[in-house]
């Protein structure tokens, strides 16, 4: 995949690759210092991959061989689809038409996991390639951070940050490290 600089940031939550292939963000992406392009591309691929990982997130929970996949592919679905609505209503307010499905490439990546379905190989190309793309989703977060210029879109990204950086836990080096929230301690 071939982004400009000012799509850049669509790593800003990371795409589903095969074992072996760059994740689509991480692999094309210029560095983060190229990433300083326009707000308004920011959001349209904050948006894309959002989309993205909701299908990412849905796809393994269906098709993922342990529990602890298909419950980290819970909680993809449930994050990116609120910060998906929050972005969506951001772009709105600013006039900016969003991409309505994920790049051919992300869809491509994720397509290309059906051989795996099921199989512990599944689990394991899934959890390496969001591993990576949460570690270049955070950096290139972080140059929207530094370098943007809308004030609004900003804090978009900074309410991004945690969530990406809580998913990359979920998933670092490729291991699963889901954990059930434990429960609020009753009085």
């Amino acid at each position: 995949m071939r982004l400009t600089h000012t799509c850049a940031t669509a790593a800003a939550v990371a795409a589903l690759a095969l074992t072996g292939a760059a994740p689509a963000f991480a692999a094309a992406s210029p560095t983060p210092s190229a990433a300083a392009g326009s707000d308004a591309a920011f959001l349209k691929a904050i948006h894309q991959a959002n989309l993205a990982e909701i299908a990412a997130g849905k796809d393994a929970h269906a098709h993922a061989y342990g529990s602890c996949v298909k419950q980290v592919g819970d909680v993809l679905v449930r994050d990116h689809t609120s910060l998906d609505a929050k972005g969506a209503t951001l772009a709105k307010s600013k006039n900016i038409t969003l991409p309505k499905d994920p790049s051919a490439d992300q869809q491509k990546s994720l397509s290309a996991l059906k051989p795996k379905n099921g199989t512990k190989a599944y689990d394991t190309a899934w959890l390496q390639v969001q591993s990576t793309g949460h570690q270049q989703a955070l950096k290139l977060i972080d140059e929207e951070l530094k370098s943007g210029k809308d004030a609004q879109i900003k804090a978009a990204a900074k309410d991004a940050r945690p969530i990406v950086a809580g998913h990359l836990k979920m998933v670092e080096g490729g291991v699963c490290h889901y954990t059930t929230p434990s429960a609020s301690p009753s009085r």
